[in-house]
């Protein structure tokens, strides 16, 4: 435990504290050494900042932003900041020992049910479970009737939802054996609270999670009967709510992260579209519901799924984690049964009884939730809203006016069968720090369990806890006000170390990046793009701020460099054409804040920030969090303050510039990542250098030098101002500029060269031969020759190279991604 002798700077925090937990409205009815042990943490939390809490909980929330931690609710077009508590949620061993065997004993009833109800649906037959609980629910998948898995398993990760009551009893309040959800929220809270309070995790004796997910990987593994095979994360994509914690599990297990466009379906077994063609994948553990897997078996309008990919898990070409159709079990009408079901399958009474749940299916039971509506909850019997309850969420039937109530009544004479009656929880509290002061939170658990390589089950020694900000039960992960925690379960002593993975010996030396799925490649490729092409629009911002304008604010007309770069702005779609006409506060200020054209600044950023999204298990957190970080506010009516909004931007894309060239291992991911950004600064090179080499203007020879960042070795080789000549030299065709356009060129070249290839016969593909051919003519070229009608060719023969670049590599587009791309270029 954590001990300090002087705490005086934390009186304040721990006196209140203390007469809060003397009151008993923090710990409930926790056992004496649980409460002991939270004393100490809090002392050790308040120590750490001087008795600040304020400070603990800002410190623990920049970590968790840190780790790029996030999640969307239902309608959220942007991302929220993660909630997490700095104060943990501490269960004792002996008490979690007896959750443990709770879970265990439910995860093995899962099972059996599911393995009854696509076998030989005894429990229909014989009458202990009506055949309208399972036919009933749009869940239940009737494909897969008699689809018995290969291992003979159905559930290989398993989530409970469970409520503690105020005198210690833990119940279960939903089964979750679709998705996993929370499980790498769980991760990265505990990630976080570690770096906020340092060795207060290892004095307390909680116990560690890195041995739950090391053998939740190796029994998928064993599931797979092949030497190292593949397991893949099958993602909704970057839009759904909980993909950033996708990502970050899928970077920590080091298991692929892919889309159903990334897959497909080959003489029944399934396969990853990479650069270097398709891969064989062994197993998908899988985030998305079973309708949604297969539009040809299931849901003809999904377009997250597998065309064909029915036949694949059905043939034993795959394995799926968990298998498809068994989240008909999570209905609130199953967990009615539950109970004896339990009885009849395991011969055994629960160890974690239900919340009382009473399907209105039946008449009895139907009469029972309305004459005591008053004192339950009413919810849809299979998830799905219904009459009168237009979402999931439970319904305290006390809550409601008379003429709610009697028209829900009616609705549930008329159709019975979809409603349920549940009884409502009362919740145990734990302490939580809101707005700086230490108060009760009602809480729920979500529990995690898993196959091990035996077959057996393995109990995470934690898992995710959610703070309500509402008396209500919460139904989703995190709600309006909720906040999250990290569970540590604590032991009286000091555990064992933890040694890794139970497999013995250690794993074969591997090198390179991995496996980089044609969906990836390409968002790298944009990424890179649209990084490159903020950079340039800002350079030329940055320009035109930095030169005088009339005493009104106009651009000076007779300055020929100014309208052309109000010009290359124009062309590159950062602003539109009559503003190039207004005042050069109002040209930078569209710039950089357009929204509508595909070029404005701010465009681009979000642009990049959407093709980021789809790389979160691949970039490093600094590299994240430098392009997640909000651009800063602009004041458009001062030309200074966008000038150093300018200043800014180009710094950050500098230190982009540098993580990518310091930090990036050099696989195909990382090439793929330059060949965008190289493409586009050649683009932009050849625009700028059409727009500012004609007529041989010494002020807009000096706006491209500075724009290419080749006025300090233009002025060391000559000693006279810019010639035109002389510039088109320097920032096009001097191989060893780094901003010139042939060493662009010959760096795309060099990239392109190192991907493999899909032709047996060592001839160039496409791309290698257009860029290639584009080389060669650069070096054979001089000065004189790179006139603007030659520039003007080249961009188009670089376009013509992104073209082949993206349908030798890339997955075909959308319409709207293909529509906004096109745009773009």
């Amino acid at each position: 435990m954590v001990t300090r002798p002087d705490l005086a700077p934390a009186a304040s925090w721990l006196d209140g504290y203390a007469a809060a937990a003397s009151r008993g409205d923090l710990f409930g009815d926790a056992s004496r050494p649980v409460a002991e042990c939270w004393r100490k943490v809090a002392a050790g939390l308040s120590a750490a900042t001087d008795g600040d809490a304020s400070a603990l909980q800002d410190a623990t929330a920049r970590h968790a932003a840190d780790l790029g931690l996030a999640f969307r609710q239902t309608g959220d077009e942007d991302e929220r900041s993660w909630p997490l508590n700095a104060m943990p949620l501490i269960v004792g061993a002996q008490e979690w020992a007896q959750v443990e065997r709770g879970l265990i004993q439910r995860a093995e009833l899962m099972e059996a049910v599911a393995t009854d109800i696509y076998g030989e649906q005894k429990l229909v037959a014989d009458g202990y479970l009506p055949a309208a609980v399972v036919a009933g629910s749009p869940f239940f998948a009737r494909r897969m009737i008699g689809r018995t898995p290969p291992n003979g398993r159905f559930v290989h990760v398993y989530a409970a939802d469970l409520a503690r009551g105020p005198r210690g009893q833990w119940r279960v309040l939903q089964d979750r054996v679709r998705v996993a959800g929370g499980i790498g929220y769980a991760l990265e809270n505990r990630l976080a609270m570690s770096r906020a309070i340092g060795n207060l995790l290892a004095d307390a004796h909680a116990r560690r999670l890195s041995e739950f997910f090391a053998r939740m990987v190796e029994g998928m593994t064993a599931a797979c009967r092949r030497e190292n095979p593949r397991i893949a994360l099958m993602t909704p994509g970057r839009f759904n709510q909980t993909y950033a914690e996708q990502a970050h599990l899928a970077r920590y297990l080091g298991l692929p992260l892919v889309e159903g466009r990334d897959l497909t379906v080959l003489d029944e077994k399934l396969y990853v579209g990479t650069i270097a063609g398709p891969k064989r994948v062994d197993a998908v553990w899988r985030w998305i519901d079973t309708t949604a897997m297969d539009p040809l078996s299931f849901d003809a309008k999904s377009q997250l799924g597998v065309p064909n990919l029915f036949d694949a898990w059905a043939g034993g070409g795959v394995e799926m984690v968990n298998w498809p159709g068994v989240e008909v079990l999570e209905s609130a009408a199953f967990a009615a049964f539950m109970p004896r079901l339990c009885r009849t399958l395991l011969g055994e009474a629960p160890i974690l009884p239900n919340v009382a749940t009473w399907w209105c299916g039946q008449a009895v039971e139907s009469s029972t939730v309305a004459a005591r509506l008053e004192e339950l909850a009413l919810l849809p019997a299979f998830g799905q809203p219904v009459e009168g309850l237009s979402s999931r969420d439970p319904v305290a039937g006390a809550s409601l006016d008379c003429d709610t109530r009697d028209a829900l009544i009616e609705a549930l004479w008329r159709r019975p069968m979809d409603y349920c009656g549940q009884e409502i929880v009362h919740l145990s509290t734990t302490p939580a720090i809101i707005d700086g002061q230490i108060v009760p939170r009602p809480f729920t658990v979500r529990a995690f369990v898993a196959r091990t390589a035996d077959g057996g089950w393995t109990v995470m020694p934690g898992g995710f806890a959610r703070l309500s900000s509402r008396t209500a039960l919460p139904t989703s992960l995190m709600g309006d006000g909720d906040l999250s925690a990290d569970l540590w379960v604590v032991d009286d002593k000091p555990a064992a170390a933890h040694l890794g993975s139970r497999v013995a010996g250690e794993p074969p030396i591997s090198r390179g990046g991995g496996i980089l799925a044609s969906q990836t490649a390409d968002n790298l490729f944009w990424f890179g793009r649209y990084n490159e092409r903020a950079e340039a629009t800002v350079r030329v911002v940055r320009a035109i701020l930095a030169n005088p304008a009339d005493s009104d604010g106009a651009v000076d007309h007779e300055n020929a460099a100014l309208p052309r770069l109000a010009a290359l702005l124009v062309e590159g779609g950062a602003i539109e054409a009559p503003t190039a006409k207004l005042s050069i506060a109002k040209i930078c200020a569209r710039a950089l804040t357009e929204t509508r054209l595909p070029g404005g600044v701010a465009a681009l950023m979000r642009r990049r920030q959407q093709a980021g999204m789809g790389l979160r298990e691949r970039l490093a957190r600094d590299f994240w969090r430098i392009v997640s970080r909000p651009m800063p506010s602009i004041n458009v009516d001062r030309p200074q303050s966008m000038l150093s909004s300018a200043r800014w931007l180009t710094e950050h894309f500098s230190a982009l510039a540098g993580l990518i060239s310091e930090n990036m291992v050099r696989s195909a991911a990382w090439r793929f990542l330059e060949i965008g950004q190289r493409l586009e600064r050649a683009q932009a090179i050849c625009r700028m250098a059409r727009r500012l080499t004609q007529e041989g203007d010494v002020i807009a020879l000096g706006l491209l030098l500075d724009l290419c960042d080749s006025q300090i070795i233009y002025r060391s080789r000559y000693l006279t101002g810019p010639s035109a000549n002389p510039v088109r030299d320097l920032v096009l065709l001097d191989p060893d500029n780094p901003r010139a356009l042939v060493f662009q060129v010959a760096e795309i070249v060099a990239h392109l060269s190192a991907l493999p290839s899909s032709r047996d016969d060592n001839i160039p593909e496409p791309p290698l031969r257009a860029a290639r051919a584009l080389l060669g003519e650069l070096q054979a070229a001089l000065a004189p020759d790179m006139t603007p009608e030659r520039l003007e060719a080249i961009e188009a023969q670089l376009l013509a190279l992104s073209d082949a670049i993206s349908e030798r590599y890339f997955l075909q587009l959308d319409n709207e991604d293909a529509e906004r791309r096109t745009t773009l270029l």
